[in-house]
């Protein structure tokens, strides 16, 4: 048995050939269209010279060309390296050199910065310029047409056998620091991320056609994975639906109202978001109605939202409740290094400050300074870790390998950074990532679970919560806040809002205002960005003394 995200995807395709696929814009796509187009491509990159192993990247915002450049990739064993589309010159070429890329697939809207970058990567020899709604399609963008590609390739499946073995990598920026590839056995990603062990159960797959199987026997579910597809939660709700002969809705990029407005017009069951990035405006957007009807949004079809990935404030979690009554709202914890970790269904009432509340599966614990499992209730914070299924390591890393990877009595771990209190009833609670937490006076602060109180407070719209320089603690709790608009709150109403629920010496000191947060495109926070901010100019509001002011 093969557990290869191509065969995965090609067992659906066998079974639901006629079944739409993707659904991108105006467009929809079968999976004997699917697979004939990335067969088509797949064959186009071998006669380049692409072989497995090698790093293919793909420059695309969410759409169909970005799925089949994928599927394309896996089906002849090579390597989707996912490219940020809001990287700089200075990023794209960290990233095609860092990787080895070979081949590019992009969209032409990037022509200009592939242009600029791509003659300096010897290595990388073969570009595809896909041309997509919006695009100028004048002027100079190196490499073929993507379409021109598929036009002179065979589509017919004879690739060559594939394994579980075979390499899938992510590249993921964090909070901190330059991209890292991930590196992951295909089997060992499918069975945290892709279903191969139910979610739910934690019961295990052992027949590969299970999945394709019973979406095969049953109508398609409608999935709509709003990050893009840099995000790897987003690339693991589009390839779920594939293995399970589900249909795919792609929205290139994010805008709440076109959110709404998808789901309607396409009769969407389930949404993957990445916490309050999307959450926020999307609930803003749903108690605005839509602006093209003047009605309220229908959303008869929506049973489920799922959140993963980044904060989830509890305010925004009970209003959708409110709003969304009847529906499934979960929120779960993952990182590229795990995958998986644990689930929680969203009850109105049951929300706290900070970090999510959840379930973790058996492969999930956490760990304290000595290696040792913490016990339920016992008030220690410790470190989230993941055995079993976990990744290779950091492609060409080894550093950082050593320090996330670790063998402790004998078992080999997955250890990203997370902290983590286990409660009473066993359940576990996020607390954030240490490499951002704040230590003040020797207190231990961590920067989601201020947001999330802060995020309660009517007249913020959005926050980043850092740690700044203290003569007296080593670093207070600053806040970048960016406030609705017309508003702007002052810092003791902010504070006294937040001492509702979390303690007095976390809530913070200063306060910077600024027009937008700076966030990944899957919402993740940019704590460097913060960081610059409060280095940048005195803050806007604080209740440290004079002196403590003007050192700010």
């Amino acid at each position: 048995m093969a557990y290869n995200i191509a065969d995965l995807v090609e067992h659906s395709i066998d079974l639901v050939p006629d079944r739409v696929a993707l659904v991108g814009g105006e467009r929809e796509e079968t999976f004997g269209e699917l697979e004939s187009r990335a067969n088509a491509l797949a064959h186009y990159l071998q006669e380049q010279g692409v072989r497995p192993g090698d790093k293919v990247g793909v420059y695309c915002r969410n759409g169909i060309e970005a799925i089949e450049a994928m599927v394309a990739v896996f089906k002849i064993r090579a390597v989707v390296v996912n490219v940020n589309y809001r990287y700089v010159e200075n990023e794209l070429q960290y990233i095609f050199d860092n990787s080895d890329m070979v081949a590019l697939v992009y969209e032409r809207r990037y022509a200009d910065k592939v242009a600029a970058v791509a003659p300096q990567n010897p290595q990388l020899k073969t570009l595809l310029v896909v041309d997509s709604a919006g695009d100028a399609l004048s002027g100079e963008a190196p490499g073929i047409a993507y379409e021109d590609a598929l036009a002179q390739s065979s589509t017919a499946r004879d690739f060559e056998e594939r394994t579980g073995d075979d390499l899938y990598m992510l590249y993921t920026g964090g909070t901190t620091g330059s991209p890292k590839g991930v590196m992951w056995r295909h089997e060992d990603v499918w069975r945290v991320l892709g279903g191969g062990i139910n979610f739910v159960t934690g019961v295990r797959v052992e027949d590969e056609w299970e999945l394709a199987r019973v979406g095969a026997e049953n109508p398609a579910m409608v999935r709509f994975p709003i990050p893009p597809m840099i995000h790897g939660g987003a690339q693991w709700a589009v390839f779920q639906a594939l293995f399970g002969g589900g249909t795919c809705i792609l929205l290139p990029e994010f805008d709440a109202h076109a959110v709404w407005q998808t789901i309607d017009r396409h009769g969407v069951n389930l949404i993957f978001i990445t916490g309050d990035a999307m959450a926020r405006p999307m609930l803003d957007a749903l108690l605005e109605g839509n602006p093209e009807t003047g009605e309220p949004y229908d959303l008869s079809s929506l049973f489920a939202m799922a959140s993963s990935a980044a904060l989830f404030s509890p305010s925004i979690k009970e209003k959708f409740l409110e709003l969304l009554p009847n529906r499934f709202i979960t929120d779960s914890i993952g990182a590229s290094e795990t995958g998986f970790g644990g689930l929680a269904v969203v009850a109105k009432g049951a929300a706290k400050g900070g970090g999510p509340t959840v379930k973790i599966d058996a492969a999930t614990t956490v760990l304290d300074d000595d290696g040792n499992e913490i016990e339920p209730g016992s008030g220690v914070v410790g470190m989230l870790a993941r055995k079993g299924h976990i990744p290779l390591g950091y492609y060409k890393d080894e550093v950082k390998t050593k320090a996330t990877f670790r063998e402790i009595r004998g078992v080999r771990y997955s250890i990203p950074g997370d902290w983590a209190r286990v409660e009473e009833d066993g359940t576990v609670t996020m607390l954030g990532r240490g490499s951002v937490s704040i230590n003040s006076g020797g207190e231990k602060i961590f920067p989601e679970e201020v947001e999330g109180a802060l995020k309660g407070h009517p007249d913020v719209f959005d926050v980043l919560v850092l740690g700044v320089s203290d003569e007296r603690f080593g670093q207070r709790v600053a806040a970048v806040v960016q406030p609705r608009p017309g508003a702007r709150p002052a810092l003791g109403d902010l504070v006294a809002h937040a001492r509702n629920s979390i303690a007095g010496y976390k809530v913070p000191r200063s306060v910077w205002f600024v027009d937008e947060i700076k966030r990944s495109p899957a919402g993740k926070p940019d704590y460097q960005w913060a960081h610059a901010q409060t280095e940048s100019r005195p803050a806007d509001d604080s209740n440290e003394p004079a002196a403590q002011k003007a050192g700010a």
